[in-house]
């Protein structure tokens, strides 16, 4: 039976939240449906494309970033020393104009350096810092959808970003990670690396085959936070959640609150209060943060 450690209720929570040396054929299946049963009344036209591409990693040590807008991204981690990437790709219109301009705007940007991999979807919906935004953001007759999934090297450093419509899913890495989604779920599997897994509206459930040794930090706004170390874990967790239990398997020693951060700005003096509860298992380790507002918090002993 899961025991019960700790229930805080807090008043506030942060909001945080794709050449050269490549290969592939890009336009393996196509086809056009108008009005079938799952179109979007407002966007009869569709058309689907598949895009398969290979990188040869030559052993070097990359970064492998993808920064995607609509969409799920899975990851799979094996012995190759290749990425085998393949997108699949469904574009819908309202009108046939529309729907060449989609081809036209929406494009994937690939960036293949001796230290990143980096596959970004670019397009009028994206806002640069310099642009002037103003109409680029609104409805223009078409969406576009790409769902990524690679094969990757197991030691692969990850970043990995989307924002609607899809998964986020990650199995069999070891390096490390920057995972974070917006309104979907984002799921870890048999990770053996350290970092920073988020989403807004959707659970987080990450599973380690080996402990992490680095500080590591996981959170949500609306959903669970499911975390599952191997036996003889050490490591000092700070937990923070509003409307939820959080839980552990793990014996823990309660650690004391953090003072209040001081900064001085303008002549006065604003005082920051650490609003994260602590627990010590084992004699401690790396930081682990665990925080959401709307779910529970589960640390959790791996049974294999």
């Amino acid at each position: 039976m899961r025991k019960a450690l700790l229930l805080a209720a807090l008043l506030t929570i942060t909001l945080f939240y794709m050449s050269q040396h490549h290969s592939g054929v890009q336009a393996s299946t196509l086809s056009v449906a108008q009005g079938d049963d799952d179109s979007d009344s407002e966007m009869p036209l569709r058309e689907q494309e598949t895009i398969r591409k290979s990188f040869n990693m030559g052993g070097a040590h990359k970064t492998l970033d993808i920064d995607n807008v609509t969409g799920s991204i899975e990851v799979v981690g094996g012995p190759s020393e290749q990425v085998q990437l393949v997108i699949n790709k469904t574009i819908r219109a309202e009108s046939k104009e529309r729907m060449d301009a989609a081809k036209q705007e929406v494009t994937l940007d690939i960036t293949d350096q001796p230290d990143l991999l980096k596959f970004y979807v670019n397009g009028p919906f994206r806002c640069h810092c310099d642009d002037d935004c103003s109409g680029r953001r609104g409805d223009h007759g078409y969406g576009v959808r790409m769902d990524f999934q690679l094969q990757v090297p197991r030691n692969i450093d990850l970043n990995l970003k989307t924002v609607n419509g899809g998964h986020v899913n990650v199995r069999g890495v070891s390096g490390k990670f920057q995972v974070h989604n917006v309104n979907g779920g984002v799921e870890m599997q048999d990770i053996a690396g350290s970092g920073k897994a988020g989403t807004v509206n959707g659970g987080v459930k990450v599973a380690f085959r080996e402990n992490p040794r680095e500080n590591s930090d996981f959170s949500t706004i609306n959903g669970n936070v499911e975390l599952q170390f191997v036996r003889g874990l050490g490591a000092d967790f700070r937990f923070k959640t509003m409307n939820g239990g959080i839980y552990s398997d793990f014996e823990m020693t309660m650690l004391p609150p953090r003072n209040a951060s001081t900064e001085h700005r303008n002549g006065k003096f604003i005082f920051r209060s650490d609003r994260f509860t602590g627990g010590r298992v084992g004699s401690g380790g790396p930081e682990i943060k665990a925080q959401n507002l709307n779910g529970d918090i589960r640390v959790l002993e791996r049974q294999q």
